[in-house]
């Protein structure tokens, strides 16, 4: 293959982070230019916090920025309110205005470990689209933009036609969205000269759809770059577990849940997840992908270090490895492990254990607890429980004054009383 013409390209190309490009060549050349230039990624504001399924894309600013160019976070205030029916089976939730600002909050936190913000050339800039979409005329607007979106074509894309084939409802709502996306990309290159969408392959029809109005309305030369979406080497779709998404907030999830995601990463996986969520040499990654056996343990603990530390700071990521440390290998309880406060008197009385493993987080539900317990899986202070309804009380303090919970031999919880 031909040398890339930018060590950007060059950059998320070996790293895995590219999909598709509207036009290699040309983007190639725009970020090898010594001018820098903008690039934008948006996010609709469905919850208090990102997942790692967003993890991608976030690389891929940040690898942006570190060659020199600016990124803009769009938040998604007015494209929230009508759903982007991608990779959906069924129409969202509508949510509220202070809904959408709450969870706008919430993310916004995210992208301060990953990105820098200030007033410079190649400072990241946050900006929200409800700027523009909430100001919309709609018999203007669809007479100056409307009129450039073919309906045969879009029923043509991939996320409108999946909802279609399986017969599921597809509102006028969300076959607006594409619309408003494509518009969002025209306002960001007229106020801020962004030349760039960023997004994951679900987004590869409306990000063409955006690059093509561009040209169509202003004559402007627009550019869309695409993720992968992933799936571990097991089929499973990226960031989500049995206990649900993978948050990056630490109010969402802790540091070490969020280590112990990494850490629990399948032996195929190493290699690509190094690559993808981790900044380590391509040289040492090769290195750690090669080893064997118990070798294997080290590259994901590795990948934990790596990964936390990004996204949750140095501090966090040696607490939360100090504590698997203190917790697999020693027998101990670590000072980051996940706790829950439960009332002196409800101990006093007593719990069925299967009913505090599920308040501890450690089962989805109370039926998926007392599987847990039935099957083995449960102890108390490392010892293993079999009966599903043994009481736990305030004889089970140690001499800590806790109660440590473990179901299997990855996940604990603390309990204390209060």
């Amino acid at each position: 293959m031909n040398a890339l013409p930018s060590d950007y390209m060059t950059a998320i190309r070996e790293r895995g982070l590219m999909h598709q490009c509207t036009d290699e060549a040309g983007l190639g050349e725009l970020t090898s230019g010594k001018k820098p230039i903008a690039a934008y990624c948006g996010f609709d504001c469905t919850a208090d916090s990102l997942h790692v399924g967003s993890l991608v894309p976030i690389m891929v600013m940040r690898l942006f920025q570190q060659h020199g160019h600016k990124p803009i976070i769009l938040m998604g205030g007015g494209t929230t309110k009508v759903g982007d029916p991608s990779g959906k089976d069924s129409s969202r939730q509508l949510l509220t205005d202070e809904q959408i600002a709450e969870n706008m909050a919430g993310i916004r936190k995210t992208f301060e470990n990953f990105l820098t913000f200030g007033d410079g050339p190649t400072d990241a800039l946050m900006v929200n689209n409800a700027d523009w979409l909430d100001e919309i005329s709609y018999i203007p607007f669809l007479r100056d933009y409307g009129r450039h979106f073919s309906v045969n074509r879009m029923l043509g894309f991939e996320s409108v036609k999946l909802r279609l084939e399986r017969e599921q409802n597809l509102s006028f709502l969300e076959f607006n969205y594409m619309i408003l996306q494509a518009y969002d990309f025209l306002e960001l290159s007229r106020r801020h000269d962004c030349v760039v969408q960023i997004g994951g392959s679900d987004q590869w029809g409306n990000i063409v759809a955006g690059v093509e109005l561009g040209r169509r309305i202003d004559s402007r030369n627009l550019y869309g770059l695409t993720s992968p979406l992933l799936t571990t080497a097991s089929g499973a779709k990226m960031g989500k577990t049995a206990q649900g998404a993978v948050w990056l907030n630490p109010e969402r999830l802790s540091p070490y849940d969020y280590w112990q995601f990494w850490r629990n990463t399948e032996d195929a996986d190493i290699g690509r997840f190094l690559r993808l969520f981790t900044e380590l040499p391509i040289a040492e990654i090769e290195k750690l992908e090669k080893l064997k056996d118990s070798g294997i343990n080290e590259a994901k603990k590795k990948l934990a270090d790596e990964a936390t530390r990004l996204c949750h700071g140095e501090k966090a990521a040696q607490e939360a490895a100090q504590t698997a440390k203190t917790t697999f290998e020693q027998g101990g309880a670590g000072d980051s492990l996940p706790s829950i406060e439960i009332s002196r008197s409800d101990l006093e009385a007593g719990i069925p254990a299967f009913e505090i493993f599920h308040r501890a987080g450690l089962a989805t539900s109370n039926g998926e607890a007392r599987r847990l317990i039935k099957g083995g899986g449960g102890r108390v202070n490392d010892a293993i429980i079999s009966n599903e309804m043994q009481p736990i009380t305030l004889s089970d303090l140690n001499d800590e004054g806790f109660i440590k919970l473990s179901a299997g031999k990855k996940r604990h919880a603390i309990i204390e009383p209060g």
